[in-house]
């Protein structure tokens, strides 16, 4: 279609000075329904012309939202499972293993307080930052590359050296390299750990010199480093940053197999089934992490590694990557269960975590790795191909293909394996740093630059845009389309949009770059915090009870534990459900244990027509006055009642000891009260 040249400037006009072709309010309430508020102006906007992608993308935001637990004075903090499960940091329900995914996706969230609150307690008191391996340092220092604020990254430095000191008790002096038990790398049962059991088990046991170990305190030395530098630490900078290149030279040279032509682990236990520092077995996706964190040298022989990938009949499963090859003697044998329902294991199956590490090492090999790319093994077609496979893991064939992620796959089918009642919408990986950075291509740098390479070359994808991206504080847009026929600017090409202004584009796919001015963030779109927390069943106050009589403690607890989600998966449920609605009021009580001033309340009801739930037809908020008294808060301001999203009350500030919401289920119908939130 070729416009006259009067009405060319027209559209020029119009939409090169605006960055809102995305139907914003289509999209959040298409894919969040009433729960939409929440997520408006915390999102990029994202769509492109494959379906799945763009329908897992906003998908991943609400399993983002539903795992952004409130621990009420202590801030927020990123879950990896819905609920407890009982190897959780207590009481506040962490665990490190994903906290470098937790972090990059945060990264991307316009609101900076998740993730902010989050590595500020995970380089805190309360945590537990050596449970399991990690890459904290590094996902802070990534989210620095965004967000461009320097203090709140620098600030953590201190803890940062502490947290990477504290390894020492796994670095092995006389190789330079550190060792960790695959189970605390968070992947029991790999070929290291069975095969020092002789293959009678494998959960435990079979220390060993990993990549992923290695790459990870390499890349924390590398932030910390940084980091340092920035704050003008002194000698703290040299100190870690002589780390780096130490790290990069042995893992190179020791973990390196040119026979597998792969990273692979050698061993640290040494007994009758397996000798210290000879090589396993055989190839692990684990391999791939190294390029996850840019360790390798751009070089020919590095790059046969990602052949690996392709092969059928090496980590290539027809429904995902296989973490280890189907040559393996124990390839998916299953020795674990729980319940009668077999457990997480790495021996075999597809695991979202490493297909996360994997694809995040694939673009930037795809991206800066020139010698590696020429060599033709791997392309930004297969990434996208990779990426499409992934997306799909997320459309749970056991469960109707409704988008549930699970916690691992069978390579050969797609179904989840473990589906016990802790498995459903499990945050143990990433997705949308993958689409940000990979399909889209922005590539975050702390060089007041906007560079942006989209993977997308020899793919189908024929057109996407995305909106709003906050970085450095700026919004950045970003847009292809390969006819020009699919946006109302009809722009045939790459352009990028910054504050709503096209300042560079390409007719074809190339990496474009824009120079910026950083600029100040947006303030924390709420900074308030919840008096009403109660971090676990056993923590004396707050607690809650109800009018009911035999509430389920665990379900009055829940109502008040800072997790708010509407997933219909009745394992999942959280919150406190009351009887069928009769007529009759029931109320909610929370006792703070002292006198606490109080003026405001967020309050979740979960609605779900085949369960017979739906939000209460009337509801006021109590307080117990100086006279042991229950009455009604003073000047109140009534949001309406939302079903699966938030209702929102004010009122006069007043101090008190107690307070009730009470409230009248429709008749014939039960209410899920999924929090109740005070301010």
């Amino acid at each position: 279609m070729k416009l006259p040249i009067f009405l060319t400037w027209l559209f020029y006009f119009n939409f090169t000075h605006a960055n809102t072709f995305l139907d914003r309010r289509g999209l959040v309430k298409k894919y969040f329904g009433n729960d939409a508020p929440w997520y408006d102006n915390r999102i990029p906007y994202f769509e492109s012309s494959d379906q799945n992608i763009t329908d897992v993308y906003y998908y991943r935001w609400k399993i983002f939202r539903a795992h952004q637990r409130d621990l009420g004075l202590h801030g927020y903090i990123t879950t990896e499972f819905l609920n407890d499960v009982g190897w959780q940091t207590n009481p506040w329900a962490s665990l490190n293993d994903a906290t470098g995914f937790h972090l990059l996706e945060g990264r991307w969230c316009r609101d900076r307080r998740f993730k902010e609150d989050y590595a500020t307690f995970m380089f805190g008191p309360d945590s537990n930052p050596r449970q399991f391996s990690e890459s904290m340092a590094a996902s802070v220092w990534d989210g620095y590359l965004v967000d461009g604020v320097a203090a709140d990254a620098t600030a953590r430095v201190n803890a940062m050296m502490n947290v990477y000191k504290a390894w020492d008790d796994s670095f092995t002096a006389d190789k330079g390299l550190y060792w960790v038990e695959p189970l605390r790398d968070a992947t029991e049962y790999t070929i290291s750990s069975i095969d020092a059991s002789g293959g009678a088990d494998g959960f435990r046991g079979g220390e060993a010199f990993r990549p992923s170990m290695n790459s990870y305190q390499y890349a924390n030395a590398k932030a910390i480093s940084a980091l340092a530098d920035m704050a003008d630490m002194g000698n703290a900078g040299g100190e870690f940053g002589s780390k780096v290149p130490a790290l990069k030279a042995r893992v190179q040279e020791d973990l390196w197999n040119s026979t597998f032509e792969h990273f692979i682990d050698r061993y640290k236990a040494d007994n009758k089934h397996v000798k210290f520092w000879d090589f396993i077995r055989g190839r692990e996706l684990v391999g791939y992490v190294p390029w996850a964190h840019d360790l390798p040298d751009d070089t020919p022989e590095y790059a046969q590694a990602w052949k690996h990938i392709l092969n059928s009949s090496e980590l290539a499963g027809e429904h995902g990557l296989r973490t280890v090859e189907p040559s393996f003697q124990y390839y998916m044998y299953q020795y674990r269960f729980e319940l009668g329902k077999p457990e997480c294991q790495w021996n075999g199956p597809v695991w979202p975590f490493q297909t996360t590490q994997v694809l995040t090492g694939l673009a930037n090999f795809l991206d800066h790795y020139p010698k590696g790319v020429a060599t033709g093994v791997i392309n930004q077609a297969d990434y996208i191909r990779l990426l499409r496979q992934y997306a799909q893991l997320h459309f749970n064939p056991k469960r109707n293909g409704t988008l549930n992620l699970e916690e691992d796959y069978y390579p050969d089918t797609g179904a989840p394996i473990v589906g016990l009642k802790r498995s459903s919408h499990y945050f143990h990986s990433g997705f949308i740093d993958q689409v940000l950075t990979g399909l889209v291509g922005l590539r975050p740098n702390n060089k007041y630059e906007i560079e942006i390479n989209p993977l997308i070359n020899g793919s189908d994808i024929s057109w996407f845009r995305v909106e709003r991206m906050q970085y450095h504080g700026h919004e950045v847009s970003v847009q292809w389309d390969s006819t020009g026929e699919h946006y109302p600017n009809f722009f045939k090409g790459l352009q990028v949009e910054v504050g709503g202004r096209v300042l560079a584009s390409s007719p074809v796919l190339t990496r474009l770059t824009v120079q910026f001015e950083p600029r100040d963030n947006p303030p924390y779109f709420d900074p308030r915090k919840a008096l009403s927390i109660q971090h676990n069943i056993t923590t004396p106050f707050p607690r809650g009870s109800a009018s009911v009589s035999n509430a389920d403690p665990l379900e009055l607890h829940s109502a008040i534990d800072g997790r708010i989600f509407f997933f219909p998966e009745p394992e999942v449920a959280n919150g406190w459900n009351t009887p069928i609605g009769d007529g009759n009021e029931v109320w909610f009580e929370i006792d703070f244990g002292a006198l606490v001033v109080i003026q405001a309340s967020e309050i979740a009801f979960f609605a779900d027509e085949a369960q017979n739930f739906n939000a209460p037809e009337f509801y006021h908020v109590q307080i117990i006055d100086k006279d042991n008294k229950w009455v009604d808060v003073e000047e109140p301001k009534y949001g309406d009642t939302v079903a699966n999203g938030i209702t929102t009350v004010e009122w006069k500030k007043v101090s008190s000891s107690k307070v009730r919401l009470a409230f009248r289920p429709k008749k014939g119908t039960k209410a899920r009260l999924v929090e109740f939130k005070i301010y």
